[in-house]
């Protein structure tokens, strides 16, 4: 996959995400994903979810694949997709 060409999406809440983020990365807070669920279906490229440690990112791509979004991937915690972009 080419990371350049993905779409970054944190799960995080909003003061988590203030205090560091991947840079270009849309912030949508796993509570929000439900209502957001068509926004995201309008994302173009391959999704990478990220959080703190990998959990909520786990479920939003649980919740999301279940909602026939199929090109998403679980980046885990944020800082290991922040090195990985930045390879």
């Amino acid at each position: 996959m080419d990371l350049k060409n993905a779409v970054v999406i944190d799960v995080r809440t909003i003061e988590e995400f203030r205090m560091g983020n991947v840079p270009g990365s849309i912030n949508i807070p796993l509570d929000s994903i439900p209502n957001r669920l068509a926004e995201i279906k309008e994302l173009d490229g391959p999704i990478i979810l990220c959080c703190a440690s990998g959990a909520r990112s786990n479920a939003a791509c649980g919740y999301l694949h279940q909602n026939g979004i199929t090109e998403i991937y679980d980046g885990g915690p944020w800082t290991v997709v922040n090195a990985h972009m930045n390879n």
